[in-house]
């Protein structure tokens, strides 16, 4: 279970995951030895799993990002996800509840090759019907 440090702590670091302990400390009002012990437990416990980057605004400007929406034959679930997995250009899978089994979240560098994603997929044995939507922008991202 985390406690309030514990939530604070993870809102910082999710802000800025390079953020030196020192920092963080000084932020949280704790000793530098108390947040690394408690980053080090919220990893051990799998809260943290890991770290990332975020992508600028000036290289998100050059990416068409897209949800798809995918509905799939129950039996066919692990290998289209598995076969999603394999396009770099799907960013994240999730399941979702609703018309649709599946939401996807495609990046690339052109509405082509977003296209050609979309088509890659629709062909995917296992997959019933999509719905994409292109993202015009991103307001917030956490």
């Amino acid at each position: 279970m985390t406690d309030t440090i514990d939530q604070n702590l993870i809102t910082l670091l999710r802000a800025n995951a390079r953020e030196p302990v020192a920092v963080l400390a000084r932020k949280l009002d704790l000793a530098r030895s108390t947040v690394q012990e408690r980053i080090e437990r919220l990893e051990r416990r799998g809260v943290i799993a890991g770290y990332t980057i975020r992508e600028g605004a000036g290289h998100a400007d050059r990416q068409i990002l897209a949800h798809v929406m995918i509905s799939v034959d129950p039996k066919m679930s692990a290998s289209v996800t598995a076969d999603l997995k394999k396009m770099p250009e799907v960013r994240t899978l999730a399941a979702v509840s609703g018309t649709y089994d599946l939401m996807a979240e495609l990046g690339a560098d052109s509405t082509a090759r977003i296209d050609a994603v979309l088509d890659a997929i629709g062909h995917l044995k296992g997959v019933q019907k999509t719905m994409s939507s292109i993202i015009l922008s991103v307001k917030f991202d956490r």
